[in-house]
């Protein structure tokens, strides 16, 4: 399943250059055209970064749930279930090559701010750590697009389902500190899942707005949505394809 979702890449190249061109180009607007840093002590540049990595890790989930909408709709998983494989095999197979291009995606990023003058001052085990907290999160915004892709049953109505990650990303810490902002909106971006991730990991990479202790509840919460949203997709899809 997962060498089967690899081969369209091949087939769709201007799509796969969009997922990784369009974090570049946030990070670069944001880093000089709009600008920002309320509240940051440091080079802002230190504080963007991170963010905008946890952010991407939310970002671009419309890809798999387009593709999961779209095997529903023709037919396929109907092909899929005279083989011999587990009802979830599908849904795996097609997380697994997200989170491959994911990790692709990270890496093109990281460059970019290291040519921006972005550093990770932590450490090798503290970059590997906080490289593995933004891929946990993204596996578990993964299965939150799957299960929305199954609830949504169509292509064209993947888009609208879609918005609703938006307010996970802009509600956040990612440009700026909850700190700046009043004080109700500033405790709804702190306890959001994807600000937990990025002060964590601004932490491991020993950048300004990095607080210790974060890490633990970095994992918590993306643990907490897959406990809930994995089996809520594998059922939903078992049902689907009867």
């Amino acid at each position: 399943m997962t060498r089967r979702e690899l081969a369209r890449w091949a087939r769709q190249p201007v799509a796969v250059a969009v997922n990784l061109v369009f974090p570049v180009m946030l990070l670069l607007m944001f880093g000089y055209l709009v600008g920002g840093g309320r509240g940051v002590g440091g080079e802002y540049v230190d504080y963007l970064v991170p963010g905008m990595l946890a952010l991407t890790m939310a970002f671009g989930l419309e890809g798999t749930m387009i593709a999961v909408t779209q095997d529903l709709n023709k037919g396929v998983v109907d092909r899929f279930r005279s083989l011999p494989m587990a009802n979830g095999a599908v849904l795996v197979g097609r997380s697994a090559a997200d989170m491959l291009q994911s990790a692709l995606g990270l890496t093109v990023l990281i460059g970019v701010g290291y040519a921006l003058g972005w550093r990770a001052h932590g450490g090798p085990g503290a970059f590997l750590g906080a490289v593995g907290l933004l891929l946990l999160f993204r596996f578990a915004m993964l299965w939150i697009g799957i299960f929305l892709a199954l609830v949504a049953g169509k292509p064209e109505l993947v888009q609208a389902v879609q918005i609703l990650v938006w307010p996970v990303g802009f509600l956040s810490n990612a440009f700026a500190t909850p700190d700046s902002m009043p004080g109700w909106l500033g405790t709804v971006v702190q306890w959001n899942p994807m600000s937990q991730t990025a002060t964590a990991v601004r932490d491991l990479f020993g950048g300004p707005g990095g607080e210790s202790g974060h890490v633990w509840t970095a994992v918590a919460w993306p643990l907490a949505l897959l406990v809930v949203f994995f089996p809520l997709a594998v059922g939903r899809f078992a049902r689907l394809s009867r």
